[in-house]
């Protein structure tokens, strides 16, 4: 247990696989909570066998995928469909505060293991799922990816190149709003529970959460009529707002409001003509005549590299930055000082760098204490401490590929 996390006396029980479950249970292990990652014996959760790999100590290739996602946790194997696996599942719920799954609906209850059922053996328990489409509504069978969150949760209609096809967004953004909601759902059932006295179901649906991230974009089409176009990195409600040319590269302008339109125009441009034009004097009219004003802007900018624009810029106090890729991110100073990734040491696969937490917390502070575990690498400890279990009773359950 993490003596100093801010979840450190919440016990979880991880059924989830692949992203959206183990995204939510790797924050919840780095504020601190104690989560017991289950596995089928065997084979474990698919990530195992996703890119990028490294070739461990035993000459063996292990997924750094799996590694980023499961820091921290603890790691058992347990066969749910035998009957001597669901009877173990079911005393380990008797100490559990949380159960996670990412089973499509029903799976569980055809187990006798639902919520229904397990609530029975602890009325505190909290049970979240997330699934495709969640537990409810026509589509609640449907399998479910993030690309198909992304795709029906309307995100790609409005991700892509202006009079481009519509696209996916880069990472696996269904499934990391899917894993963002299911864990702020779970805190304020915690939290509900304290005054309550009783537990409840989380029901997190991927496509639910891509919608949500939409935003304003539905407002839009039943205020006007019209389906929002893709604007590339344009945004529907400012301008200028964007992606400009610069000698070496790409930067990002955030001209958001009035004043920082026309230090732009006076301090950079040095067009404060473009304040009166009446193409650009309004918010409306600089939306129409974005194509205008951007030439303007990388005209201006064209003998200037990324790192004297940005720093050029954000001495007038306008907000503007560079388009980094990833090797560049890795470098740069606010991302060391806010510790977003961090190295760990991995028993078979050596200094593993994964991502650091995004929440920070001034003293409960979220950390990376522990390596992603091996298969059933914490069978024996987790059996004996919270079942009392002997270790012989282990090694039969073992044999009998029950755990």
């Amino acid at each position: 247990m993490n003596e100093s996390g801010a979840l450190r006396d919440l016990v979880v029980l991880d059924l989830s696989r692949v992203l959206a479950g183990p995204y939510c249970t790797m924050m919840l292990a780095d504020l601190g909570a104690e989560v017991i990652k289950i596995e089928l014996p065997g084979t474990g959760d698919d990530t195992r066998a996703y890119p990028p790999f490294r070739t461990n100590r035993n000459g063996v290739q292990e997924s750094l995928y799996f590694a980023n996602i499961n820091r921290n946790k603890k790691g058992i194997t347990l066969n749910l469909k035998k009957p001597e696996g669901k009877e173990l599942f079911r005393k380990l719920v008797e100490k559990a505060d949380i159960v996670v799954e990412n089973y499509r609906p029903g799976v569980m209850d055809r187990l006798g293991l639902g919520y229904e059922e397990l609530k029975k053996i602890n009325s505190r328990l909290i049970y979240g799922s997330v699934s495709g489409f969640g537990n409810t509504g026509p589509y609640r069978l449907r399998p479910g990816y993030d690309i198909l969150a992304q795709a029906m949760g309307g995100l790609m209609s409005i991700t892509g190149s202006a009079g481009g096809p519509p696209t996916r967004v880069g990472s696996a953004m269904g499934d990391v709003l899917g894993g963002l909601h299911l864990m702020i759902g779970l805190l304020s059932a915690v939290h509900a529970r304290q005054l309550t006295g009783r537990g409840q179901r989380v029901d997190i649906s991927l496509m639910d959460c891509a919608i949500a991230a939409t935003e304003n974009t539905a407002l839009k089409y039943i205020e006007s009529g019209q389906l929002p176009p893709r604007m590339g990195n344009r945004y529907a409600a400012v301008s200028p707002y964007d992606a400009f040319r610069v000698k070496d590269g790409k930067i990002i302008i955030a001209a958001g409001n009035q004043k920082l339109y026309e230090k732009l125009c006076t301090d950079i441009l040095d067009r404060p003509d473009m304040i009166d034009d009446p193409r650009f004097a309004t918010m409306e009219g600089r939306l129409k005549e974005q194509d205008a004003i951007a030439a303007v802007i990388e005209d201006s900018l064209s003998d200037m590299t990324m790192e004297e624009s940005v720093e050029l810029i954000l001495s007038k106090g306008i907000p503007a930055g560079p388009i980094y890729d990833i090797s560049q991110i890795l470098q740069d100073p606010q991302v060391q000082a806010r510790e977003m990734f961090i190295q760990t040491e991995h028993p078979t696969l050596g200094a593993v760098t994964v991502n650091g937490c995004a929440i920070k917390l001034e003293d409960a502070k979220p950390s990376v204490r522990t390596p992603a575990p091996a298969l059933g690498q914490d069978n024996l400890r987790v059996y004996q401490e919270l079942l009392a279990l002997t270790e012989e009773e282990v090694n039969v359950l073992r044999d009998q590929a029950v755990i």
